[in-house]
Protein backbone atom coordinates (compact mmCIF):
# COMPACT_ATOMS: atom_id res chain seq x y z
CA UNK A 1 0.00 0.00 0.00
CA UNK A 2 1.42 3.36 -1.03
CA UNK A 3 2.17 5.96 1.60
CA UNK A 4 0.36 9.27 1.71
CA UNK A 5 2.29 12.36 0.62
CA UNK A 6 3.00 13.31 4.24
CA UNK A 7 4.05 9.76 5.08
CA UNK A 8 6.34 9.58 2.04
CA UNK A 9 7.99 12.91 2.90
CA UNK A 10 8.54 11.74 6.46
CA UNK A 11 9.90 8.38 5.29
CA UNK A 12 12.33 9.83 2.76
CA UNK A 13 15.90 10.04 4.00
CA UNK A 14 19.23 10.27 2.23
CA UNK A 15 20.16 6.60 2.43
CA UNK A 16 23.91 5.95 2.14
CA UNK A 17 23.87 2.14 2.23
CA UNK A 18 21.37 -0.05 0.40
CA UNK A 19 20.57 -3.72 1.00
CA UNK A 20 22.59 -6.02 -1.24
CA UNK A 21 19.83 -8.63 -1.49
CA UNK A 22 16.96 -6.27 -2.34
CA UNK A 23 16.42 -5.66 -6.06
CA UNK A 24 14.23 -2.93 -7.52
CA UNK A 25 11.45 -3.27 -10.05
CA UNK A 26 12.64 -1.07 -12.93
CA UNK A 27 9.07 -0.54 -14.12
CA UNK A 28 8.12 0.91 -10.73
CA UNK A 29 11.16 3.18 -10.82
CA UNK A 30 10.17 4.27 -14.32
CA UNK A 31 6.71 5.17 -13.03
CA UNK A 32 8.38 7.39 -10.44
CA UNK A 33 10.09 9.22 -13.31
CA UNK A 34 6.69 9.67 -14.92
CA UNK A 35 5.63 11.33 -11.68
CA UNK A 36 8.82 13.41 -11.72
CA UNK A 37 8.06 15.02 -15.07
CA UNK A 38 4.73 16.28 -13.76
CA UNK A 39 6.66 18.68 -11.53
CA UNK A 40 6.28 22.42 -12.14
CA UNK A 41 8.82 23.76 -14.61
CA UNK A 42 9.71 27.30 -15.59
CA UNK A 43 7.68 28.37 -18.65
CA UNK A 44 6.77 24.70 -19.13
CA UNK A 45 10.03 24.25 -21.06
CA UNK A 46 10.86 20.96 -19.28
CA UNK A 47 14.60 21.40 -19.77
CA UNK A 48 15.44 18.06 -18.21
CA UNK A 49 16.26 14.45 -19.03
CA UNK A 50 16.45 11.39 -16.78
CA UNK A 51 18.99 8.62 -17.32
CA UNK A 52 17.96 5.42 -15.56
CA UNK A 53 21.10 3.33 -15.07
CA UNK A 54 20.54 -0.38 -14.45
CA UNK A 55 23.42 -1.96 -16.41
CA UNK A 56 25.97 -3.47 -14.00
CA UNK A 57 29.02 -2.37 -15.99
CA UNK A 58 27.74 1.19 -16.27
CA UNK A 59 26.89 1.21 -12.56
CA UNK A 60 30.53 0.40 -11.75
CA UNK A 61 31.74 3.24 -13.97
CA UNK A 62 29.24 5.59 -12.36
CA UNK A 63 30.37 4.58 -8.87
CA UNK A 64 33.91 5.63 -9.75
CA UNK A 65 32.64 8.91 -11.21
CA UNK A 66 30.65 9.45 -7.99
CA UNK A 67 33.94 9.31 -6.07
CA UNK A 68 33.23 5.87 -4.66
CA UNK A 69 30.43 7.03 -2.37
CA UNK A 70 28.57 4.24 -0.59
CA UNK A 71 25.29 5.62 -1.92
CA UNK A 72 26.54 4.87 -5.43
CA UNK A 73 28.57 1.76 -4.62
CA UNK A 74 25.65 -0.08 -2.96
CA UNK A 75 22.88 1.34 -5.17
CA UNK A 76 20.90 -1.18 -7.21
CA UNK A 77 20.07 1.48 -9.77
CA UNK A 78 21.00 5.10 -10.39
CA UNK A 79 18.94 7.98 -11.71
CA UNK A 80 20.87 10.82 -13.30
CA UNK A 81 18.97 14.11 -13.53
CA UNK A 82 20.30 16.10 -16.47
CA UNK A 83 19.62 19.74 -17.29
CA UNK A 84 19.20 20.50 -21.01
CA UNK A 85 19.13 24.30 -21.16
CA UNK A 86 20.60 23.90 -24.65
CA UNK A 87 17.26 22.49 -25.81
CA UNK A 88 15.25 25.62 -24.98
CA UNK A 89 14.50 26.33 -28.65
CA UNK A 90 13.13 22.81 -29.34
CA UNK A 91 11.10 22.76 -26.13
CA UNK A 92 9.66 26.21 -26.89
CA UNK A 93 8.65 24.99 -30.36
CA UNK A 94 7.02 21.93 -28.79
CA UNK A 95 4.90 24.28 -26.66
CA UNK A 96 3.98 26.34 -29.73
CA UNK A 97 2.93 23.21 -31.63
CA UNK A 98 0.88 22.04 -28.64
CA UNK A 99 -0.88 25.39 -28.30
CA UNK A 100 -1.73 25.58 -31.99
CA UNK A 101 -3.14 22.06 -31.85
CA UNK A 102 -5.14 22.95 -28.74
CA UNK A 103 -6.49 26.18 -30.26
CA UNK A 104 -7.20 24.53 -33.59
CA UNK A 105 -5.14 25.31 -36.67
CA UNK A 106 -6.50 28.60 -37.99
CA UNK A 107 -5.27 31.91 -39.41
CA UNK A 108 -3.37 34.11 -36.94
CA UNK A 109 -6.06 36.78 -37.25
CA UNK A 110 -8.62 34.41 -35.73
CA UNK A 111 -6.71 33.78 -32.50
CA UNK A 112 -8.19 35.36 -29.38
CA UNK A 113 -6.18 37.93 -27.43
CA UNK A 114 -5.31 35.31 -24.82
CA UNK A 115 -4.23 32.80 -27.47
CA UNK A 116 -2.04 35.39 -29.20
CA UNK A 117 -0.41 36.25 -25.88
CA UNK A 118 0.39 32.59 -25.16
CA UNK A 119 1.92 32.06 -28.60
CA UNK A 120 3.89 35.30 -28.43
CA UNK A 121 5.29 34.19 -25.07
CA UNK A 122 7.07 31.25 -26.74
CA UNK A 123 7.71 32.91 -30.09
CA UNK A 124 9.15 36.18 -28.77
CA UNK A 125 9.71 36.34 -25.01
CA UNK A 126 11.43 32.97 -24.54
CA UNK A 127 13.96 33.63 -27.35
CA UNK A 128 14.61 37.08 -25.89
CA UNK A 129 15.41 35.62 -22.49
CA UNK A 130 17.23 32.42 -23.50
CA UNK A 131 19.17 33.35 -26.61
CA UNK A 132 22.72 34.47 -25.94
CA UNK A 133 26.11 34.69 -27.61
CA UNK A 134 29.13 33.79 -25.47
CA UNK A 135 27.46 35.51 -22.53
CA UNK A 136 27.85 38.99 -24.00
CA UNK A 137 24.24 39.42 -25.11
CA UNK A 138 23.10 38.32 -21.66
CA UNK A 139 24.93 41.21 -20.01
CA UNK A 140 23.48 43.68 -22.52
CA UNK A 141 19.98 42.37 -21.80
CA UNK A 142 20.71 42.47 -18.08
CA UNK A 143 21.73 46.15 -18.23
CA UNK A 144 18.69 47.04 -20.33
CA UNK A 145 16.27 45.22 -18.03
CA UNK A 146 17.81 46.83 -14.95
CA UNK A 147 17.33 50.25 -16.55
CA UNK A 148 13.68 49.51 -17.34
CA UNK A 149 13.31 48.23 -13.78
CA UNK A 150 13.98 51.71 -12.46
CA UNK A 151 10.56 52.70 -13.75
CA UNK A 152 8.43 49.56 -13.42
CA UNK A 153 8.57 45.98 -12.12
CA UNK A 154 10.32 43.71 -14.61
CA UNK A 155 11.94 40.30 -14.81
CA UNK A 156 15.65 40.84 -14.20
CA UNK A 157 17.29 37.38 -14.35
CA UNK A 158 18.25 37.31 -18.04
CA UNK A 159 21.96 36.46 -18.05
CA UNK A 160 23.19 33.03 -19.11
CA UNK A 161 24.06 32.24 -15.50
CA UNK A 162 20.56 33.26 -14.42
CA UNK A 163 18.89 30.97 -16.94
CA UNK A 164 21.13 28.09 -15.85
CA UNK A 165 19.85 28.58 -12.32
CA UNK A 166 16.26 28.60 -13.58
CA UNK A 167 16.79 25.32 -15.45
CA UNK A 168 18.50 23.66 -12.48
CA UNK A 169 15.70 24.77 -10.13
CA UNK A 170 13.12 23.11 -12.36
CA UNK A 171 15.21 19.93 -12.53
CA UNK A 172 15.52 19.95 -8.74
CA UNK A 173 11.74 20.12 -8.38
CA UNK A 174 11.39 17.12 -10.68
CA UNK A 175 14.06 15.23 -8.75
CA UNK A 176 12.13 15.77 -5.52
CA UNK A 177 8.96 14.46 -7.17
CA UNK A 178 10.94 11.36 -8.10
CA UNK A 179 12.35 10.79 -4.61
CA UNK A 180 9.00 11.30 -2.87
CA UNK A 181 7.40 8.89 -5.35
CA UNK A 182 10.09 6.33 -4.58
CA UNK A 183 9.53 6.76 -0.85
CA UNK A 184 5.79 6.25 -1.34
CA UNK A 185 6.35 2.72 -2.67
CA UNK A 186 8.98 1.77 -0.10
CA UNK A 187 12.07 2.45 -2.22
CA UNK A 188 14.90 4.64 -0.96
CA UNK A 189 17.13 7.24 -2.56
CA UNK A 190 20.15 9.41 -1.99
CA UNK A 191 20.75 12.56 -4.05
CA UNK A 192 24.46 13.07 -4.71
CA UNK A 193 26.23 16.23 -5.84
CA UNK A 194 29.75 14.96 -5.18
CA UNK A 195 30.77 13.58 -8.55
CA UNK A 196 33.00 14.09 -11.56
CA UNK A 197 30.33 15.49 -13.84
CA UNK A 198 32.58 15.47 -16.91
CA UNK A 199 33.19 11.73 -16.50
CA UNK A 200 29.46 11.15 -16.01
CA UNK A 201 28.68 13.01 -19.22
CA UNK A 202 31.18 10.83 -21.07
CA UNK A 203 29.75 7.63 -19.55
CA UNK A 204 26.23 8.58 -20.60
CA UNK A 205 27.28 10.00 -23.97
CA UNK A 206 25.83 13.43 -23.23
CA UNK A 207 26.48 16.46 -25.44
CA UNK A 208 28.53 19.48 -24.39
CA UNK A 209 25.47 21.57 -23.55
CA UNK A 210 24.03 19.06 -21.06
CA UNK A 211 24.65 19.58 -17.35
CA UNK A 212 24.43 17.12 -14.47
CA UNK A 213 21.95 18.29 -11.86
CA UNK A 214 22.38 15.34 -9.49
CA UNK A 215 22.88 11.59 -9.38
CA UNK A 216 20.36 9.70 -7.26
CA UNK A 217 21.26 6.36 -5.72
CA UNK A 218 18.29 3.98 -5.57
CA UNK A 219 17.66 0.87 -3.50
CA UNK A 220 16.16 -0.34 -0.23
CA UNK A 221 17.80 0.99 2.92
CA UNK A 222 20.05 -1.28 4.93
CA UNK A 223 19.94 -1.20 8.74
CA UNK A 224 23.01 1.02 8.74
CA UNK A 225 21.85 2.95 5.68
CA UNK A 226 20.99 6.15 7.50
CA UNK A 227 23.97 7.71 9.24
CA UNK A 228 22.10 9.48 12.02
CA UNK A 229 18.83 10.99 13.24
CA UNK A 230 17.22 13.67 11.12
CA UNK A 231 18.28 17.23 11.99
CA UNK A 232 16.52 20.40 10.92
CA UNK A 233 17.01 23.89 12.31
CA UNK A 234 14.01 25.10 14.37
CA UNK A 235 10.91 25.75 12.27
CA UNK A 236 10.71 29.31 13.62
CA UNK A 237 14.06 30.19 12.05
CA UNK A 238 12.87 29.41 8.51
CA UNK A 239 9.14 30.21 8.61
CA UNK A 240 8.15 33.85 8.40
CA UNK A 241 4.48 34.81 8.24
CA UNK A 242 3.81 38.29 6.91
Amino acid sequence: MEKTVTEAIGHRRSVRVFKAEEELDSKKVEQCVRNAILAPTSSNLQLWEFYHVTDKTTLKKMTKACLGQNAAKTAKQLMVVVVRKDLWNKRAQANIDFLKKTYGHKPASEYTKREKFALAYYQKLIPTVYFDFLGFLGWIKYAAFQLIGLFKPIYRQVRTSDMRIVAHKSAGLAAQNFMISMAAIGYDTCPMEGSDTLRIKKILGLPWGAEINMVIGCGVRAENGIYGPRFRVPFETVYHKI
